[in-house]
């Protein structure tokens, strides 16, 4: 029950953290280069802010201001925190709840990895030919139209080996489950072998390893099913994407 509890986060934070970020940063940067945008520059500097930080330094943060002070309204707690209960009247149960605390991990990955998604679609998005825009335009296609037909066609063609690299990275993305939440909160009915609500099967095979009650029979089994899921998703996805099936299209 522990390992499909498990199993299922961690499919579900891969999915949320590859795709949600992927698409948001290629929302940001259609908006960003669109002709008519004034301070382009200053956007970007502003977006790209947070790649500057070290990581683990913005996620440390990220975990103080979201503390939860007791976990009691009006008990204080970090500078997030206040500010949903004064703006909403409702106190964050970070660290408490689990189904909330995994909204939260997943919203503060979107703030570190939406600027680097923006970058790499902004470079990709310049290499589109204008003319397949211009005559989309004078066959009166509309702006929704032209994103399914001519830009996600060809932004999936381009980075379709980037998103598996990265939906195999979040599989395995240790720092923004560990030093946001530290695996918390458990939950002993759903949770055993020191596993809790917001672990990936990476987290909880660094627990098993190092942690006081080690089991380093269940981490190794722990480990090989986390080589195989990354291997065969990794496969097959890349056999289906269309970097290999329009290779010859988009040539």
């Amino acid at each position: 029950n522990t390992f499909k509890q498990v199993l299922f986060w961690t499919l579900v934070w891969a999915f949320f953290a590859t795709f949600l970020n992927y698409f948001l940063g290629m929302l940001v940067a259609i908006m960003i280069n669109k002709k008519g945008i004034k301070f382009k520059k200053l956007w970007r500097t502003i977006l790209v802010m947070t790649i500057a930080i070290p990581q683990f330094v913005s996620l440390l943060i990220m975990s103080k201001m979201l503390d939860t002070g007791g976990g009691t309204p009006g008990s204080g707690g970090g500078i997030i925190t206040q500010l949903v209960e004064s703006l909403f009247g409702y106190h964050l149960q970070f660290g408490l709840d689990i189904l909330t605390t995994r909204i939260c991990i997943i919203l503060v990955n979107l703030w570190i990895g939406v600027p680097y998604s923006m970058l790499l679609c902004s470079g990709i998005l310049m290499n589109i030919p204008e003319d397949l825009y211009e005559s989309a335009r004078i066959d009166g296609t509309g702006p929704v139209r032209r994103f399914m037909k001519i830009t996600l066609p060809y932004m999936l063609f381009v980075t379709g080996p980037y998103l598996i690299t990265q939906f195999i990275g979040n599989l395995n993305n240790f720092n923004v489950i560990y030093l946001l939440s530290g695996g918390g909160p458990g939950d002993l009915s759903l949770y055993t072998d020191g596993a809790k609500g917001t672990d990936l099967l990476i987290t909880w095979l660094y627990k098993l390893s190092l942690g006081a009650d080690r089991n380093y029979k269940l981490a190794s089994v722990i480990g090989i099913i986390v080589f195989l899921i990354s291997a065969i998703l990794s496969l097959v996805v890349y056999n289906r994407s269309s970097a290999v099936k329009g290779e010859e299209h988009f040539q």
